[in-house]
C-alpha cells in the first residue's frame, strides 16, 4: 500500500509540475468576428449604381433613386447617366431648378451620339423647365462694360 501511495504522490506531482505547460500550450481564441465588426459597404460602380436607382425610379421610391444617382455621380463625375437619372428623381420631387442643372450637366458630358434619343429627351426636359423656372431665376443678363 505504501508502494501505491508513492506512485499516487507522483502522479499528482506530476500534473501539478506539467498543469501551466499544458495550460500554457491551450491558446485561448478570440471570439470569431461578427458580421457587424468588418461590414464595409462597397459599390460595384456607376454603373450599377444607375441601374439601381432607374429600378427604384420605376417602383416611385425617388429617395432611394436619388441616393443611388448621387453614389455614382460620388464614384465617377464623369458618367453621363448619372446625371440624367438626377434630373429625372429632382423634376419628380419638383426641384426644377435642380432637375435643369443636373439635365446641363448630363449633356455636357455626354459621351457621344449614341445616346441621342435620351439627349432628346433631356433636351425637350431643360426646354419645359426653363419655361416653368421662368425669368425670374435665370442670371441677369449684364451689359459689357464702357
Amino acid at each position: 500500500m505504501h508502494q501505491v501511495l508513492k506512485i499516487g504522490w507522483a502522479v499528482a506531482l506530476g500534473l501539478v509540475l506539467a498543469a501551466p505547460a499544458v495550460y500554457a500550450q491551450v491558446k485561448e481564441e478570440p471570439p470569431p468576428p461578427s458580421i457587424e465588426d468588418n461590414w464595409k459597404y462597397v459599390s460595384q460602380g456607376p454603373a450599377k449604381c444607375v441601374e439601381v436607382g432607374n429600378y427604384y425610379l420605376r417602383r416611385n421610391k425617388v429617395e432611394a433613386a436619388r441616393s443611388r444617382f448621387q453614389e455614382a455621380v460620388r464614384i465617377n463625375p464623369h458618367y453621363a447617366p448619372s446625371y440624367l437619372g438626377l434630373g429625372k428623381v429632382y423634376e419628380r420631387m419638383g426641384l426644377k431648378q435642380k432637375a435643369l442643372e443636373a439635365y446641363k450637366h448630363y449633356l455636357d458630358e455626354l459621351p457621344s451620339a449614341k445616346d441621342a434619343v435620351e439627349a432628346k429627351d433631356a433636351q425637350r426636359a431643360m426646354a419645359r423647365l426653363q419655361r416653368e423656372v421662368g425669368p425670374r431665376n435665370r442670371p441677369a443678363k449684364t451689359s459689357p462694360p464702357r
